[in-house]
């Protein structure tokens, strides 16, 4: 982040960092998220990713940046009014919720640990800082998209990140039980896709 802060700089191009997952960042990496914004003119961060606000985004940087920020969010009708409810759960998020994302990432790990216990492909432990678990399902002959299905039917909510990519993410609400039961999901679907294979 900083050689492309210097490369920026000259070029006098101001450097803009999207921080939705900054705080994750932060935790894992064990640094301050200033010391991770330090390197930009001005950042975003979502109260509502990781910190259980429901709703929200707040925009930092220079008190001119800022005031000018505020001047086209009027023009494009971005005002809303009693924002202060939205605006006090932003600062319980910000109080309170980040220290806890730390859960989130084990919570994570101990599902990928789970997932690459059944198939060793499908998970790079190493790859699991935060709290998203990428499941590789490239050798199956199920389509990414057929095996979410499948998870539902199990309660599992995921995503198909790519065409053999299965991503999960954990957050406050998922405990160690929900992980052992997304793990049963996937032994479960593993089980009936080989059975069918076979048939």
């Amino acid at each position: 982040m900083r050689e492309v802060r210097d490369l920026a700089s000259q070029m006098d191009v101001p450097v803009h960092l999207d921080g939705a997952r900054i705080f994750n960042a932060s935790i894992a990496l064990g640094v301050s998220a200033a010391a991770i914004a330090a390197h930009a003119d001005s950042a975003t961060f979502c109260v509502s990713k990781g910190l259980s606000a429901p709703v929200g985004s707040v925009l930092t940087g220079s008190r001119e940046f800022v005031s000018r920020a505020r001047g086209f969010r009027r023009m494009l009708g971005g005002n809303m009014r009693q924002a202060g409810l939205l605006a006090a759960c932003g600062l319980v998020a910000l109080e309170n919720m980040i220290d806890r994302l730390a859960d989130d990432h084990a919570t994570a790990r101990k599902l990928a640990q789970g997932l690459q216990a059944i198939d060793a492909t499908w998970v790079d432990i190493d790859s699991v800082v935060t709290n998203i678990v990428m499941v590789h399902i490239k050798d199956s002959t199920c389509s990414t998209q057929q095996w979410v299905n499948l998870l539902a039917k199990h309660d599992i909510l995921a995503s198909a990140s790519q065409s053999d990519v299965i991503r999960l993410v954990t957050h406050r609400h998922i405990s160690e039980m929900d992980v052992d039961c997304a793990i049963l999901a996937f032994r479960r679907v593993r089980e009936a896709i080989i059975s069918c294979e076979g048939h």
